[in-house]
């Protein structure tokens, strides 16, 4: 195994990106190679005691070793040489900035040393570092759980450790814990034996990769695992609380197949000695890739394949093949700092994707990445956006980083590429990438070196925004034209913006259907026709991550032929595309909704996601009294295809048939208010479960809180207290969410903060609760009220998301509240997320302002 952190990531002793006084980062005169570490948690006082010796390497004199400390208190402190030299060093805490200051004795010579500290620490609540989660029994027995969430910056928080991805080690990891709990950390267990105190055992794990510290894990508690499947010599196993074994096996057969279909695409075996994947009852994120140690929100990793719906069932194969990716993109090579973190997160996406389409290709998944796709569009449009490789100081900009900018548009780009150069061509420059950085870091000029594509790929990854491609006809040729997009006016440096874009076309000229590729470099290109043109689709395959604004001739022409010429993702981005430019002030909404029209009898449901999106929106933006138009509208555009698919799936229906028809009666049901299908919505759910298929059960739920009163209230409050399933009890949370009334909405409300849901979910109730158009006002004086302890309470990256409703308070009048109310508190959620979150409102208001009164 190669040695730890390569200098040549780690660059001077004054650091690669500014000198030594840097707060944020340690000097390079100190580098680790190997912790061996002793954590003793006790989950009864929430404390934990620890001691660790640390192999450094000197690389000039010092006296003083600087390395990453908080919420920490440290003790003795002694480090000794390879002859044996000893020297004792006290520790000078730096809150401020994280970080410990160990002052020696006399200066530390040049060579290896080892370094013993001795620390201790508490089990916190808010879902980071080293911390503790309490969960009940279908008793109502309380039961308590160790675990640990390190991205990006926390690690620091369970031991004192060189915080940084570049500074890799070797981890070797003990836990002494209660002798009846279980024990998990990234490596295989090498014994059990007593442990220091009576009633507990002391585990000892096999030392690790070089690895980032980062993606170190431990969790203790009362946990159970399943049998393992063997993929190779590795064991998969599913970890989870007592009961739950049941409901583990959708989410390990995907991680079995997932790791031999990652080895394989690679060319690279796995480079951990065992895969554990653990659900954890309270978990700010959706799952961390920690090696060998994989941890998940109990959502993400545990579902009943009877129950749950075709969503339910997708999230959790996306998430867990995501997090398998990471087994190589992240940990076995990894960004040498945050401003890569697109390097882990954009190829764990992207391969997500290639993984579940090959172990499902029915579920279409590229097609459906197009939803996500549309996601980063949307935040990538913004004047406030940030290029996918942004500049990273303090840890408050590395947590922001983690957004659709670092995850769907650097897949989304990724896929471009993979389109591009072919599929053969990208694999074999993933493999030489893995091969010529194993157990390093990386840049974002390393990949583009492996790929053969740098030139492509720095316009998409270092500027910010994208085109969007003009597409008009002239004199008997296609003239394409690429410029920013923008929601609102660009900024005044993006006139001169160009990327090198990859158009894939199809068209119909002269009665013959021809395609073309070719790669947009300058501002505007023509393409003779060879005859009168009937039909154009720009972004063919649909896999380009631009936009595309047709000409009004060339759009009517295409929105007539788009049923029988366009497939699914090109009738989404068509779709999409329209509603992007009706709310930049492009398109009018009238022509925008006389599109709509042209989709009635629409069969895909990712054209359905972008249209009910589209009507979502106007119901945030519309004045109450326009409301009923909108939902005469919705049901108009609905009402054919929901009553040709019925309330019942039907035999040999796939799962994505039966998906559409939920989104589209629970769109119909709410959207359009349609009081046959509340009625019937409330049968379904009073019936038996068991007899409804999951997809219309789901939409049922949703209907009825919708249309409900307080009994409806009370019986989803019961029902979300004894929830089965983590499916079931998702339903019934965000089901709490969506009653009108304003003392129910209030009632949900206070149990963001009673302690009725947990603090994983409750940021998530409030920010829904933000954007809707019916108790928006309620929700905005209850945040307002309420921030401060919300901020002490939740997680900081739930907290951080909480935020994202506001872009729901749509009214001029909210948004001068909204505003002042930032200004005044001077709420900082790091990176330029306040910024894009107020810039979306604004855009919001300002369609609002100047759409005229709707019209159906």
């Amino acid at each position: 195994m190669p040695g730890p952190a390569d200098p040549s990531r780690l660059g001077s002793r004054k650091g690669n990106r500014g000198p030594m006084s840097d707060p944020y980062r340690l000097p390079r005169t100190v580098v680790p190679s190997r912790y061996e570490l002793t954590l003793t948690p006790d989950l009864r006082t929430a404390a934990f005691a620890g001691e660790e010796t640390v192999t450094v390497t000197v690389g000039e004199a010092v006296r003083e070793v600087l390395l990453n400390a908080a919420d920490l208190e440290i003790g003795a402190v002694l480090a000794w040489d390879e002859r044996g030299r000893q020297v004792a060093a006290r520790a000078e805490l730096e809150p401020a900035h994280e970080r410990a200051r160990l002052v020696f004795a006399e200066p530390l010579a040049p060579g290896v040393w080892r370094v013993r500290l001795a620390f201790t620490g508490a089990l916190n609540d808010k879902l980071r570092g080293f911390y503790r989660s309490r969960y009940r029994d279908a008793d109502g027995v309380e039961h308590l759980l160790a675990a640990t969430q390190f991205e990006a910056t926390d690690a620091r928080r369970a031991f004192p450790c060189w915080d940084e991805p570049a500074f890799k080690a070797v981890f070797a990891a003990t836990l002494v814990v209660d002798e009846r709990l279980a024990a998990v950390s990234n490596t295989r267990v090498l014994e059990t034996r007593p442990g220091p105190r009576p009633g507990t055992k002391a585990v000892r794990f096999a030392d690790t990769i070089v690895m980032s510290t980062y993606l170190v894990a431990f969790v203790v508690g009362e946990l159970e695992a399943t049998d393992p499947v063997m993929v190779g010599r590795t064991p998969v196993r599913v970890w989870g609380m007592p009961g739950k074994q049941p409901i583990a096996r959708f989410g390990q057969a995907i991680a079995a197949f997932s790791l031999e279909f990652f080895e394989q695409y690679y060319g690279m075996p796995y480079p951990g000695d065992k895969l554990d994947l653990l659900a954890i009852p309270d978990f700010a994120s959706g799952a961390m890739e920690n090696l060998g140690a994989i941890t998940f929100r109990e959502t993400a990793l545990l579902v009943d394949e009877k129950t749950a719906t075709h969503n339910e069932l997708e999230r959790v194969a996306d998430v867990v093949a995501h997090e398998v990716a990471h087994m190589w993109f992240g940990d076995l090579v990894t960004m040498a700092w945050w401003n890569g973190i697109w390097l882990n997160e954009a190829f764990a996406t992207f391969m997500e994707m290639l993984c579940v389409d090959a172990w499902k290709p029915e579920w279409e998944r590229w097609v459906t990445f197009g939803v996500s796709r549309a996601a980063a569009l949307a935040l990538d449009g913004l004047r406030s956006t940030r290029p996918v490789e942004f500049p990273v100081t303090a840890p408050k900009e590395a947590e922001a980083m983690f957004d659709a900018l670092t995850y769907e548009k650097g897949a989304s780009v990724l896929r471009m590429l993979e389109q591009h150069l072919g599929p053969e061509a990208f694999r074999d420059g993933i493999r030489r990438y893995l091969a010529r950085h194993e157990f390093g870091n990386t840049e974002t000029r390393d990949l583009g070196e492996a790929l053969g594509a740098a030139d492509v790929m720095e316009a998409w990854v270092f500027s910010p925004g994208y085109p969007v491609v003009t597409v008009a006809e002239a004199g008997g040729r296609l003239v394409l034209a690429q410029e920013r997009f923008s929601y609102l006016p660009a900024p005044a440096d993006a006139s001169g913006q160009r990327w090198q874009v990859p158009v894939a076309l199809r068209l119909q000229a002269g009665g013959v259907v021809r395609t073309d590729k070719r790669l947009l470099t300058g501002a505007q290109e023509r393409l003779e026709l060879a005859g009168a043109l009937d039909w154009v689709i720009v972004n063919a395959g649909g896999h380009g991550y631009y936009r595309v604004r047709y000409a009004p001739p060339l759009l009517g022409a295409l929105a007539a032929h788009a049923a029988a010429v366009a497939t699914p993702i090109e009738r989404f981005n068509l779709v999409n595309d329209a509603w992007a430019s009706t709310v930049a002030g492009v398109i009018p909404l009238a022509e925008y909704l006389e599109l709509t029209a042209r989709f009635r009898a629409e069969t895909d449901r990712n054209v359905w996601t972008g249209l009910i999106g589209s009507f979502a929106y106007l119901n945030r933006v519309l004045d109450a009294a326009e409301r009923p138009r909108l939902q005469a509208l919705v049901r108009d555009r609905l009402g054919p295809i929901v009553l040709r698919l019925g309330w019942a799936p039907r035999a040999g229906e796939g799962e994505l048939s039966r998906q559409l028809r939920g989104d589209l009666l629970g769109a119909i049901g709410t959207l359009g208010d349609d009081p046959a299908v509340q009625a019937r919505a409330r049968e379904i759910y009073r019936g038996d479960p068991t007899l409804v298929d999951p997809s219309v059960l789901s939409a049922a739920i949703a209907i009825t809180a919708f249309a409900g009163g307080p009994a409806e209230y009370d019986d989803a409050l019961s029902r979300f207290r004894t929830a089965r399933t983590p499916q079931d009890e998702q339903r019934y949370l965000y089901a709490l969410a969506a009653f009108r009334q304003p003392e129910l909405a209030a009632q949900t409300l206070e149990r963001t903060l009673n302690g009725d849901f947990r603090t994983q979910d409750a940021p998530f109730v409030v920010r829904v609760m933000l954007m809707s158009a019916y108790v928006r006002e309620l929700a905005w004086r209850f945040a307002r009220t309420h921030w401060q302890e919300m901020a002490a309470k939740y997680p900081t990256s739930a907290y951080r998301r909480m935020w994202e409703g506001v872009v729901g308070l749509a009214t001029p009048a909210l948004e001068r509240e909204v505003i002042e109310f930032f200004r005044t508190t001077a709420i900082d959620l790091g990176g330029k997320k306040l910024a894009q979150y107020l810039e979306q409102l604004r855009i919001a208001v300002a369609f609002h302002e100047r759409r005229p009164p709707l019209t159906t």
